[in-house]
């Protein structure tokens, strides 16, 4: 099947600022996403899709393609995902490119692992989804979360579940950031990025962290070193 890998990476971080290209352990962060979709065997194309010209030329060392930067329209802050793919993929249409599938892979997404690209790419073509989307259990029963006002006063957002044991609760699940993999008819014809019918791929809470702040950046870090020296 044709299929493109997008990754990602708008420059211009407030939190931190050029994550996609900071080192993260070794290597520019935006280099595990490329990396683990061409080692995939899943794409005929990885391409990154960008704004900025630093990282559209770290994309390009690390074997990604850049064929367009990405429009004004779809850099600023309030641009969501969607906004970005469809962007892709009609300008790859106008030079007559078409694919099956996309993959949108987040620039930060560096504990992809090209194994987890295979079993969605697997699932998408093997069944009748829209797409397939990974995610991470909550590691408690959100139903008991709390709410802290000003004063500092704790309250349960759902009293109804406050004596429930968390046993009895069903289970939760959160999207983790990674990549969402998707037939481009349906994409093209929703319009969204999680579609009506999206299957999930469950990862464990070690395998993705969502980075958005330093505290975000050494967790990470440490993280990926244990799984490293197999801890």
């Amino acid at each position: 099947m044709n299929s493109l890998a997008i990754i990602t990476a708008r420059g211009g971080s407030k939190r931190i600022p050029g994550k996609n290209i900071r080192p993260f352990l070794g290597k520019p962060g935006i280099a595990w996403p490329i990396e683990a979709a061409l080692n995939s065997g899943c794409f005929s194309e990885v391409m990154v899709s960008t704004d900025d010209e630093d990282i559209a030329g770290v994309a390009r060392s690390h074997g990604a393609t850049v064929p367009f930067m990405r429009s004004s329209a779809t850099a600023g802050d309030h641009a969501v995902l969607a906004d970005v793919v469809r962007e892709v993929i009609d300008l790859y249409s106008q030079t007559g490119q078409q694919f099956d599938s996309v993959c949108c892979i987040l620039g930060t997404a560096f504990f992809l692992r090209p194994e987890m690209l295979k079993n969605a790419h697997t699932s998408l073509y093997s069944g009748n989804w829209d797409g397939v989307m990974p995610v991470v259990k909550f590691g408690f029963p959100i139903q008991r979360a709390l709410s802290i006002d000003k004063t500092g006063r704790v309250a349960f957002m759902h009293p109804e579940y406050s004596l429930t044991r968390s046993q009895d609760l069903p289970e939760a699940f959160h999207d983790c950031g990674q990549f969402y993999y998707l037939r481009t008819a349906s994409f093209l014809e929703q319009r969204k990025i999680v579609m009506n019918s999206m299957q999930a791929m469950e990862l464990p809470w070690h395998a993705s962290v969502d980075i958005d702040t330093e505290d975000d950046w050494r967790r990470a870090e440490f993280l990926m070193r244990a799984a490293t020296d197999g801890i």
